[in-house]
């Protein structure tokens, strides 16, 4: 083995394999040929051997280890080059308008009294990779499939909107509206890919570094789901996205390449803008990020392509017959390269050719303006167009193609390559002149030195835009268009409920149980029952979800290939091409970005999905509330359920999976739409209200309502009431019904409580009336946050139109003719609550879990938190004890009557505090 000084510290090799050598004999000739190669013909020459004897072995499907990394050079040779389709002088001539355009576009956004930001030299980046795609790649829907799914890089919008304004889809009043959504309405260009925002327009958000990455996978595999179970013909659909390589350092980013190879999605191809910048500067000076990359890539199972160096380069890679050139390109750091973007030619002859003579002899013949111009491969069209030829054309694997670019490329000295580059957003006159020239537009000194810059139209009926305008309608239409194709679904009737609505008889059942019976129901359903998407991060057991195994079974599109351990038990593991069930492994992040990728199928593939995604509830809003946030930016709908919720319920298990808080999280996303139901009957109303806006359409929401619904679940076994006859649906669904009116006692209160509190307070009810003369109602409030979200819109329309009838919040309206005082009570931490305070009628008092969770039982942590029933009868008398009407001395007894202070006093509860 080589010397560590001797060995490359780019290019990383194996070790030996544990077969054993049955031919020495064989074994000692090839290795004496080796030497021999060696001796004679140098290193250089006998590591170009072993390199294409390896590329042999592939071509014959000899099964040899992947090179983990290769010679920091293209991986497609010049040889290997397609034919470039395109005209080439006319795409330089509308990606120089493109360019110019998007960069006065952000300019302009700084104008006095505006100042609104933007970024320009990321899209001055990677501008030719996006040209390539619009010109020869990227699929739109007018053919009536979902086309291509492409995920722009977030700073590169500027870019995109500059290239719609060429096509007149966006008009100058569009772009200088840019960042300026309400002031500008209805011209307002959103600052980054934003469904929600523009609605026909973008499809994918992705300035959440690190969410497009996983986003683009999921959607992908997502693809290949609808495909195998016939809902829709995605064969045809190539998913596109485009990163940056400060972006992969996110874990989100590369933490699930390896579903990607195992599932072999050859329908997915990243482009990675290796232009060797962060935000504030290099990503790896001191090292190589595309080599290091291409090695994470290659690990995970991924096809890899290079494109590192343009077409200038290829005489002289022709002549480097010594290898001294690529070794030069393999041991320069990153940050070296940034220092040359910004230098001379002189500079680049003396320190990247002037140490070695056979170096400086490559370049001797080549002026210093040859020298400078050097390029990178990520700006050259016709190697771009091989690296995506050869992606879209490899099969069996993921293909990512790292591509070498400069930051602000073509911008001018002040921000090529400089490391604040990403926060400069103002070009000066002197900046645009130079700026102009190098693009060879028409544009005189005069526009440039009085007021705003202006933007750059060849004419509609130019060579330019018509070319545009051919290439696009030769792939399908506009890309980024979000189109709505699907039709309302037909729901199920009320038979499909009946069962849940029942209750549970004398059978105690968790609330998860509750909604699983649903589900089950609902999956039988002919018209919808295909539809769902069953989604969990492996605990479908934990959830009680293996019964849906044998029917539904588990997507795997190479199916079940071996003997299941359980294939003798009704509730076998069962695996299916055809699987409904998507069985993730322990990766929330995974499973989050399927729900998005299910949840949009409706835009993307015209045809909707109901993903039901059920998780521990700790493990949501808290771990991947960014993706949930990603959801509603991209319009995403479905179930999602926070199971083994609350703070007390899977106490057994410790602080980390003692969720007080995600009903809080969830109120924060004006997208989700929250509850906590107590009851099964509560359940059925929700999820069927659920499905009914967003999948059923109606006059004001023809295509569904875009909001998803989180329903809090928990794994603590009640018994569940069937429906009362005179049900109160609207208290339900608005977010709070009375479900036991108080029968004895003379003093009157009221008690709030939701999803699993709801027990507690009854048996509270009953103490109360029994031992302490208090007539209390008990009320569930199966959704705190829509009854705050009503009250904040009331009270911001009063705010508004002071001349018009008040409108009175509804949780006021339902409350007004109870007679307090209100004690609420959940199994969250009191903020929960807490949201409704100012707008009920009345004196209030919450009690709720807060602080850190614990393991104990259940009895025990609802005591420590004063939660449990007895406290929630001190909770009464103390409200009842401030207004008078009972004397304070009831408190003490009470604290003493039912050892309030004495944790291990508290009845240890039901079992099963475990997941």
């Amino acid at each position: 083995m080589a010397s560590g000084s001797d060995r490359n510290p780019i290019i990383i090799g194996g070790l030996p394999s544990q077969v054993p050598d049955f031919d020495p004999e064989e074994t000692q000739e090839w290795l004496d040929s080796l030497d021999a190669a060696v001796d004679e013909r140098g290193r250089e020459r006998a590591r170009y051997l072993m390199l294409r004897l390896i590329e042999r072995a592939r071509e014959k499907r000899v099964a040899v280890p992947e090179m983990r990394s290769t010679d920091y050079v293209n991986t497609i040779a010049t040889k290997d080059e397609p034919f470039f389709p395109g005209n080439e002088e006319i795409e330089r001539k509308i990606l120089n308008a493109t360019r110019w355009n998007a960069a006065v576009m952000v300019s302009r956004a700084q104008r006095p009294g505006i100042g609104v930001g933007g970024h320009i030299a990321t899209f001055a980046s990677s501008a030719s990779l996006y040209d390539v795609g619009f010109n020869h790649f990227f699929r739109g829907k007018d053919e009536g499939d979902g086309g291509d799914q492409v995920f722009f890089q977030g700073h590169a919008s500027p870019g995109i909107y500059a290239r719609a304004f060429l096509l007149d889809r966006l008009s100058e009043q569009n772009l200088d509206a840019f960042r300026q959504e309400k002031s500008k309405a209805p011209f307002g260009l959103s600052s980054y890919p934003h469904p929600r925002l523009m609605p026909d327009f973008w499809e994918f958000p992705t300035v959440s570094m690190g969410l497009g990455p996983i986003g683009a996978i999921y959607q992908a595999r997502m693809n290949r789901y609808i495909q195998a179970r016939g809902i829709a013909d995605t064969s045809r659909s190539q998913v596109w996205a485009f990163l940056g390589d400060g972006e992969m350092d996110e874990p989100e980013s590369l933490g699930q390449l390896s579903i990607a190879a195992r599932e072999g999605l050859d329908n997915l191809t990243f482009v990675v803008n290796c232009n060797l910048q962060r935000l504030d500067g290099p990503v790896r000076g001191n090292g190589k990020v595309i080599q290091e990359l291409e090695s994470v890539f290659r690990g995970a199972g991924w096809n890899v392509i290079k494109l590192i160096w343009d077409r200038s380069w290829d005489p002289l890679l022709a002549r480097d017959r010594d290898g001294i050139l690529v070794n030069r390109m393999n041991t320069t750091p990153d940050g070296q390269f940034q220092t040359y973007a910004t230098e001379t030619g002189a500079y680049i002859r003396d320190h990247f050719f002037g140490d070695d003579q056979r170096l400086r002899a490559m370049v001797e013949g080549m002026t210093d303006d040859q020298v400078l111009h050097l390029g990178r491969g990520g700006h050259d069209h016709k190697k771009i167009f091989a690296a995506f030829s050869a992606a879209k054309a490899h099969k069996g694997q993921p293909t990512v193609i790292l591509a070498k670019t400069i930051k602000g490329w073509t911008l001018g000295p002040n921000f090529e390559g400089r490391n604040a580059t990403h926060q400069m957003k103002k070009l000066t006159v002197d900046d645009l002149k130079r700026f102009r020239d190098r693009l060879h537009l028409p544009i005189a000194d005069k526009e440039l030195e009085g007021g705003l810059p202006p933007y750059y139209h060849p004419g509609r009926d130019s060579e330019e835009i018509q070319y545009m305008h051919d290439r696009r309608q030769g792939l399908g239409g506009y890309v980024p268009t979000r189109v709505v194709r699907s039709k309302p679904l037909a729901l199920p009737d009320d038979k499909a409920y009946a069962t849940v609505k029942k209750g549970s008889g004398h059978q105690s059942i968790a609330t998860t149980m509750a909604f699983v019976r649903l589900l089950k129901d609902l999956m039988r359903d002919k018209e919808i029952g295909k539809r769902f998407v069953l989604i969990a991060p492996d605990e479908y057991r934990t959830f009680g979800m293996d019964s849906f195994f044998p029917s539904a079974k588990i997507y795997n599109p190479l199916g079940q290939q071996y003997e299941s351990v359980d294939r003798d038990l009704l509730l076998a593991y069962k695996e299916s091409p055809q699987g409904q069930m998507l069985h993730d492994g322990i990766s929330e992040a995974g499973c989050t970005a399927s729900l998005i990728a299910a949840g949009s199928a409706y835009a993307t593939h015209g045809e909707p999905l109901i993903p039901v995604y059920v998780f521990y509830s700790m493990f949501g809003f808290q771990r991947t509330g960014d993706q949930f946030w990603q959801m509603s930016d991209q319009l995403a709908r479905g179930f999602v359920l926070g199971a083994t919720a609350g703070r007390t319920t899977l106490t057994g298990e410790g602080l980390q999976h003692a969720d007080g808080h995600s009903q809080l999280l969830a109120s924060t996303n004006p997208g989700c739409v929250a509850y906590d139901p107590a009851y099964s009957y509560e359940i059925a109303h929700i999820v069927r209200d659920g499905l009914r806006r967003m999948y059923g359409g109606d006059a004001e929401h023809p295509h569904g309502e875009d909001v998803f619904y989180y329903l809090t679940v928990y794994n603590e076994p009640i018994q569940h009431p069937a429906e009362p006859r005179d049900v109160d649906v609207e208290g339900i669904l608005r977010g709070v019904h009375r479900i036991a009116e108080g029968t004895s006692g003379s003093v009157p209160a009221q008690i709030l409580a939701s999803g699993v509190a709801v027990p507690w307070a009854v048996e509270a009810q009953r103490i109360l009336a029994e031992e302490w003369d208090v007539r209390a109602d008990v009320w569930s409030a199966t959704s705190w946050n829509e009854l705050r979200r009503d009250a904040v819109e009331c009270e911001e329309h009063n705010l508004l139109h002071p001349e018009e009838e008040q409108r009175v919040p509804y949780v006021t309206r339902k409350l007004s003719g109870a007679q307090g005082p209100f004690v609420a009570v959940s199994d969250w931490m009191r903020s929960v609550p807490d949201q409704i305070a100012r707008w009920v009628p009345g004196t209030y008092q919450s009690l709720g879990a807060d602080g850190f969770g614990f393991a104990d039982t259940r009895g025990a942590a609802r005591r420590h938190f004063h939660i449990d029933a007895q406290s929630i009868v001190l909770g009464v008398l103390t409200e009842l004890a401030r207004e008078g009407k009972v004397d304070r001395s009831a408190l003490k007894q009470a604290i003493d009557r039912y050892q309030l202070l004495d944790v291990a006093a508290a009845d240890p509860g039901a079992a099963g505090g475990d997941a």
